[in-house]
């Protein structure tokens, strides 16, 4: 699940019909709408230009950013709208998007409505989109994840869940205290990210997975000292508050190959209660131990600080530069200018969430300068398989055929 999910975004899920002036401050939603519309500013931008990441031979920059929407059904099986709405956003050849978090295991959940892949019935509707996406000439990149102390309550009571996290450390502002994982549990958790992962491409037919390591969910909590207060090897110092995170890719590397998987991390998000005083030494282990370990991994997806305007006080660079020159995918609320300039002054592949809700022909739309069409914040989390609007009913430019936007068959 992306930056935009959690306890927030559950709240306005269960308002189906909330106003945008609902939502809060804290929402990364409550930014206010900028000037988008953009030329071209060279005749060959790195934006437009192909890259390979992993397995893929990317034909441009403008990825889709991991984002929950909740329209899969009761039993975490994703819709028939879903799989119009990926395929609407496949539509421009070479385009990788990355799914919302999907749940690997149905112990790992605890939000109603999010897709799962553990599941014969979930992993042959994930096939289907795949398979659509796919005859697009893109590629689809499936996001897991676990969920730990930022589960549900209701969702764990109701589907009879057992509430727990690395350490007995709530929610702020929440009186629910997760039980904590037990050595054997962790190791459980482990292995069930690595067969998530084989579902995910050898079951559903993805082009890889990125593993859920940010934004307060079950990888970050271990990662980050303000959630993680274990004193076995899953806690304490860097090395072992990092432990679960490596022992994760390893699983999932040793299911896929390094080539099919790609994590992502949050260093500066204050989301769900996190944020460590000082994330720099812990990430640079982490990127470091990645690099050294697993150097063919598909990219490193990081989530820019939404506080601090790119100044270098919270900054990913530290990251970007221990990876470099391998893919470097950054995600931080970027409209069509600062998305051009990202990938022209850092060479990193530009993720985008908001504008890819409603522009599903996005990477044309800002390769020649189309306007982009507002997005509605009061219609992205209405529950449930039926719900299309905001969903796949906003507009393809004009210049787009009837035969590419078509949903295959």
């Amino acid at each position: 699940m992306s930056a935009t999910i959690g306890q927030l975004a559950y709240k306005m899920a269960s308002s189906r019909h909330a106003a945008p002036s609902s939502i809060q401050l804290h929402s990364v939603f409550a930014i206010p709408l900028k000037d988008t519309t953009t030329p071209m500013p060279s005749t060959s931008p790195k934006l437009f230009q192909p890259l390979q990441v992993g397995e893929m031979n990317l034909q441009h920059r403008v990825v889709m950013a991991p984002l929950t929407r909740y329209r899969a059904d009761d039993q975490h099986v994703h819709s028939d709208i879903g799989l119009e709405h990926y395929t609407q956003r496949a539509s421009t050849p070479g385009t990788l998007l990355i799914t919302e978090g999907t749940l690997i295991s149905k112990e790992a959940g605890g939000y109603a409505n999010s897709p799962g892949i553990y599941t014969e019935d979930q992993i042959a509707a994930w096939k289907k989109i795949v398979d659509s996406v796919h005859a697009r000439g893109s590629f689809i990149y499936l996001q897991i994840i676990a969920m730990g102390r930022a589960a549900r309550p209701e969702v764990v009571a109701d589907e009879t869940l057992d509430f727990v996290a690395p350490s007995a450390i709530p929610l702020p502002n929440d009186e629910n205290i997760p039980r904590p994982l037990t050595t054997s549990d962790v190791k459980r958790y482990i292995e069930s990210f690595g067969q998530a992962a084989h579902n995910a491409v050898f079951g559903a037919g993805f082009d890889g997975v990125e593993i859920h390591g940010a934004n307060g969910y079950l990888v970050d909590q271990f990662i980050q000292d303000v959630s993680n207060q274990r004193t076995d090897e899953y806690g304490g110092s860097i090395e072992n508050r990092s432990r679960f995170a490596l022992d994760v890719i390893k699983a999932v590397t040793d299911a896929v190959g390094e080539s099919r998987t790609a994590i992502r991390f949050s260093p500066w998000s204050t989301f769900q209660g996190m944020r460590m005083a000082d994330p720099v030494p812990t990430y640079t282990h982490i990127v470091n131990s990645i690099r050294d370990q697993y150097p063919n991994l598909a990219y490193l997806h990081f989530v820019e600080s939404l506080e601090s305007n790119g100044s270098a006080e919270e900054s990913n660079e530290f990251a970007r530069k221990l990876w470099q020159p391998r893919p470097f995918f950054s995600a931080g609320l970027y409209d069509a200018n600062s998305g051009f300039k990202a990938a022209e002054d850092k060479d990193v592949v530009v993720v985008y969430g908001r504008w890819f809700i409603s522009n599903p022909d996005l990477p044309l739309r800002l390769k020649y300068g189309v306007p982009l069409t507002p997005f509605n914040p009061s219609t992205f989390y209405l529950r449930g398989p039926a719900m299309s609007e905001g969903y796949t009913d906003y507009p393809f430019a004009k210049d787009y055929t009837a035969r590419e936007i078509q949903v295959a068959a």
